[in-house]
């Protein structure tokens, strides 16, 4: 397999842009990231366009890649469309790398692009009520919550029912399933989002820039305990794109930015038992990507993970072999987690504050760590960052994600390029 780098990557902001539609969003990001990389449109050999609801916002279901991109000037190259939920990004980014990696290509451009935000609320209510996924996690619901019967919240903890959302409180059975079994309080979940809100407040690009303390979390107003509305990602529109190249694209554009993609690794869902997170799909991935970059977790500088939820990012970590079961929340209230600390996680913001464009996510954190990587991330930037990571997550099967991704990527040694 042949060397595999990140020349160029884009990011629009992250928000409500209801001005826009989601093809602009998508031409927009692909522009800037064929610029940064100093390639033309031409030069991209296959082009791989992630979107997963544009269909129900905007009544476009087939070819949006096409009538989103064709019009930069795309003659001849081949526009795959995907579809993978919150991983959509991350899998466009897998299937550019592989094309390149294999030797079919030697430049590929991938995009995510995504706007959940509509004036109709009917149409943006079909994209989050599609009945296979409710029947899933209904069907979890039903069968773990008495696990968590004997968890309760404190007596001045009132849900607001306005908020409430099944998948929202799927994610609080599992912080509450972590409760019980590590002794997790709700004062560290509180804490990886106060450190989240704090981290975009740097970010020109997040969709919220208030810092917010670990008071102000739990202070909020609460969709299901122990999440409240600062714990969890807001809907948002955006895109993100990245053009990855061989080495001999490397040399012919004289790249010097670029950054290695040292692994790679999608795993699908897995049939296990709740209990058993170690052979989930996301552990897999983890395992996989690390034997493929020949790294340790330790060798990480910076990472983004999929924290739909504050306790997301927390199962991240300990999926990925970043921390040890159980040690997520303590790192997080000790400020390890934090920038300037030990292991920064989500510096941009994390979906809970830079925003979740759903499939343009994954391509989103792509961008992030190729920013740390070159320490082009401004007040942001993880001083000399060496290995970065990403994980994504889409979808819900059985007890996990549908698909999980890892990505690691390393800083160009210049003497070697």
């Amino acid at each position: 397999m042949r060397e595999v780098f990140v020349l160029g990557v884009s990011m629009t902001p992250f928000g409500r842009q209801l001005e826009k539609s989601c093809a602009e969003l998508g031409r927009e990001a692909a522009q800037a990231a064929l610029a940064d990389a100093g390639v033309e449109v031409r030069d991209a050999e296959i082009i791989f366009y992630a979107n997963t609801v544009q269909g129900a916002i905007e009544g476009q279901y087939g070819m949006k890649g096409q009538h989103a991109l064709l019009p930069l000037g795309v003659d001849g190259a081949p526009i795959v469309n995907v579809e993978n939920a919150c991983t959509g990004g991350s899998t466009a980014f897998n299937l550019a790398v592989a094309q390149v990696a294999g030797g079919a290509v030697d430049i590929a451009l991938a995009v995510g692009a995504e706007k959940l935000n509509t004036e109709d609320r009917a149409r943006r209510q079909a994209s989050f009520s599609q009945p296979g996924d409710l029947a899933q996690i209904t069907e979890f619901l039903r069968r773990y919550s008495p696990l968590v019967e004997d968890v309760k919240p404190p007596p001045e903890a009132v849900i607001d029912e306005s908020l409430r959302s099944p998948f929202m409180d799927a994610y609080a059975l599992n912080a509450k399933l972590h409760m019980k079994k590590y002794g997790t309080t709700w004062r560290q979940i509180a804490a990886v989002s106060a450190k989240n809100h704090r981290h975009s407040a740097l970010n020109p690009l997040s969709q919220y820039r208030k810092a917010m303390s670990v008071e102000e979390v739990l202070g909020a107003r609460i969709i299901a305990w122990p999440l409240t509305l600062p714990m969890c990602a807001p809907i948002s529109d955006g895109a993100a794109a990245a053009v990855v190249g061989s080495r001999d694209a490397l040399k012919r554009f004289g790249q010097r930015r670029a950054v290695r993609v040292c692994a790679s690794v999608m795993r699908g869902n897995r049939r296990r038992a709740i209990e058993d997170a170690a052979s989930g799909a996301l552990k897999d991935a983890a395992l996989a990507a690390f034997g493929q970059a020949g790294i340790a977790p330790r060798d990480i500088s910076v990472a983004e993970v999929h924290d739909a939820t504050a306790y997301g990012e927390m199962a991240h970590l300990e999926l990925t072999g970043l921390c040890e079961p159980g040690e997520s929340g303590p790192l997080a209230e000790s400020g390890a987690t934090s920038l300037g600390g030990r292991i920064p996680v989500n510096v941009s913001g994390g979906l809970e504050s830079k925003g979740h464009p759903v499939a343009a996510t994954g391509l989103g954190q792509i961008f992030e760590l190729t920013q740390h990587l070159r320490g082009e991330a401004g007040e942001r930037t993880v001083a000399n960052a060496r290995y970065a990571l990403a994980s994504c997550g889409g979808g819900f099967f059985n007890v996990e994600e549908g698909l999980s991704t890892v990505t690691i990527l390393g800083r160009l040694d210049l003497d070697r390029a």
